[in-house]
């Protein structure tokens, strides 16, 4: 159920700003209380490239120890240096590129169960496009963008941070809208949120989140629907799904996600 959030996500939508006011970043840092940041580029083929660009940038932000961890292997991820890795870490990062290869490479290692046993212990797990969409348990992995069909879709299992909850990026700007109506379409039970470029969610412990950015966050709730032809439907046809209820959300807004409902800035 999407009730079960035990410590804190920062799910960014991608291309968030680095050179700038660096909004989105600066809350990482502070939710890290600027001590030790692993940033993890499992997700990326140019890991030292990305990696040094976010180790200049925390630390231009007061970050003192930031640990840059590539795993190119499974090998890698169940490596007995994990551990050490990963002391005294409070905060964890994880870059842009490509989701299947986070999970495919982390699912089940010693490093997949360390990152769950942080985030259960209160350290903040944040991820930027490819890292925010691995955070629910079942992530989008390919679509086509435009009108919700059948079959146009690809989903696989994500790290299992948040559940119930499927998470899009780069959502306004690639117009990632349908996507997500087809993947909640799935299972209406299921919430959908995209999160649009430079724009994040701050998910707390208690079940709330809170909107940090330049963009808007786009939450869809089909779980009072009535009418759907998912099952019967061949594939490429239109979907029916109705009603749906939908929320967006600019920056200091929260969403209630064990409730559902809308909170007011403030």
């Amino acid at each position: 159920m999407s009730e079960h959030v035990q410590g804190k996500l920062l799910i960014i939508g991608g291309a968030e700003d680095k050179s700038g006011e660096k909004k989105i970043l600066k809350r990482f840092v502070e939710e890290a209380e600027k001590k030790a940041v692993v940033v993890l580029t499992a997700a990326t083929e140019y890991p030292r490239r990305v990696g040094a660009e976010y180790t200049e940038v925390l630390r231009g932000l007061g970050v003192q120890d930031v640990r840059v961890l590539d795993v190119a292997d499974r090998g890698q991820a169940n490596s007995e240096d994990v551990p050490h890795l990963l002391t005294s870490v409070s905060g964890v990062f994880f870059t842009g590129g490509d989701q299947l290869r986070i999970t495919g490479l982390l699912g089940g290692t010693l490093l997949g169960r360390s990152l769950h046993n942080l985030y259960e212990n209160g350290v903040i797990i944040a991820g930027t496009s490819a890292g925010a969409s691995v955070m629910s348990d079942t992530m989008i992995v390919g679509g086509e963008a435009g009108t919700p069909r059948k079959n146009t879709l690809t989903m696989a299992p994500g790290l299992g941070l948040l559940r119930s909850i499927v998470v899009d990026q780069h959502f306004a700007q690639r117009g990632r809208i349908g996507r997500l109506l087809e993947a909640v379409a799935h299972n209406p039970y299921v919430l959908g949120i995209g999160i649009d470029e430079d724009t994040a969610i701050l998910v707390h412990p208690d079940g709330r989140f809170t909107v940090v950015g330049s963009q808007t966050v786009t939450v869809i709730d089909a779980s009072e629907s009535v009418a759907s032809n998912v099952s019967e439907s061949k594939p490429g046809q239109p979907l029916v799904l109705s009603p749906v209820r939908m929320h967006v959300l600019p920056e200091g807004y929260e969403f209630d996600l064990r409730r559902r409902v809308f909170l007011p800035a403030g």
